[in-house]
């Protein structure tokens, strides 16, 4: 899973000349190379992912999630596992313990800066809506999360101990 803290690390150099670098981490390999290039686009592409890069991640986490079936094992994460798979002719047999709703639900809300929502839920954990929605609703019941708006009038539910203060201005102040 890719990290803010560790695009902004790789977006720094940016602002010396060597741009593109967090754009690599990210995925996106040929405006890694054309920021490289160009010095960000004369520094205008860096000003602009000075101020995407969360969002920019968060889209690569979810180009990650659904690559590998929606789950959060991610080949190549566990080296040792996958030379085990090679050695035993297992590979591409998931052989650990499939995800709960309820992890996959934290899992998620913690990819996205402390909050989910029931589509996101739907897709990920592949229920229906209403069953995530049941999922979630039993976590805000235990006191676990909430449920906000945010900005755009999206329903969203808040784990506080995941939230981050980049995340926490998309809500309303209520």
């Amino acid at each position: 899973m890719y990290q803010i803290g560790m695009a902004y690390l790789l977006w720094l150099p940016s602002l010396f000349g060597v741009a593109g670098l967090h754009r690599f981490y990210i995925g996106k390999v040929g405006t890694g190379l054309l920021y490289l290039l160009t010095g960000g686009l004369l520094g205008l592409g860096t000003l602009y992912d000075a101020v995407t890069l969360p969002n920019q991640v968060q889209e690569a986490n979810y180009r990650l999630g659904y690559r590998y079936g929606g789950t959060r094992q991610v080949p190549g994460s566990d080296p040792v596992s996958d030379m085990f798979d090679r050695i035993t002719g297992s590979v591409g047999q998931d052989q650990r313990r499939p995800m709960s709703v309820e992890q996959i639900i934290l899992t998620t809300a913690r990819g996205h800066g402390g909050y989910t929502t029931a589509t996101e839920i739907a897709l990920e954990a592949q229920v229906s809506v209403d069953e995530a929605k049941e999922e979630l609703d039993s976590l805000v019941s235990k006191g676990i999360a909430e449920v906000r708006v945010k900005k755009n009038g999206v329903l969203a539910y808040v784990f506080p101990e995941l939230l981050d203060e980049a995340t926490e201005s998309q809500f309303e102040d209520l």
